[in-house]
């Protein structure tokens, strides 16, 4: 849908509006919750508890940040970052699933949700960062 101009309507679409409140809510569970977030957090890198504040953060800023015109194409492109940057741990939780020995069910669950990142980050594209032709 377009305002005419060839840009993104002003008002948030419910694609939008729904994105925002996954990342608003993630990133409030990454403060309020942070022990899972911790846990997947890969050794390499450092302060764990630190990097999920901060993820979290981002993840609130971003969502925020789709609801208003002025900051919505900015907000897509950090959010896509952040996908990207979140993906060892997502990694990271399935190679410990598999360590542990976890049913064969819940690690191929894990290994599905590696795609799904790429679905996400796809959506925040498509809806936050793309301009109508």
């Amino acid at each position: 849908m377009s305002n005419g101009s060839g840009m993104a309507p002003n008002r948030p679409t419910v694609s939008i509006m729904i994105m925002a409140l996954v990342f608003i809510a993630a990133g409030a569970l990454h403060i309020l919750k942070p022990a899972p977030y911790v846990r997947i957090v890969p050794p390499w890198l450092p302060a764990p508890a630190l990097l999920v504040l901060i993820s979290g953060l981002c993840e609130i800023a971003g969502g925020a940040g789709l609801l208003f015109p002025v900051t919505r194409v900015a907000a897509g492109w950090g959010l896509i970052a952040l996908l990207i940057a979140v993906f060892p741990a997502n990694v990271q939780m399935s190679l410990d699933a598999h360590t542990r020995g976890a049913s064969l069910g819940w690690q191929a669950s894990l290994l599905l949700r590696l795609p799904l990142q790429l679905l996400l980050i796809w959506w925040v594209w498509h809806a936050a960062v793309r301009r109508p032709s």
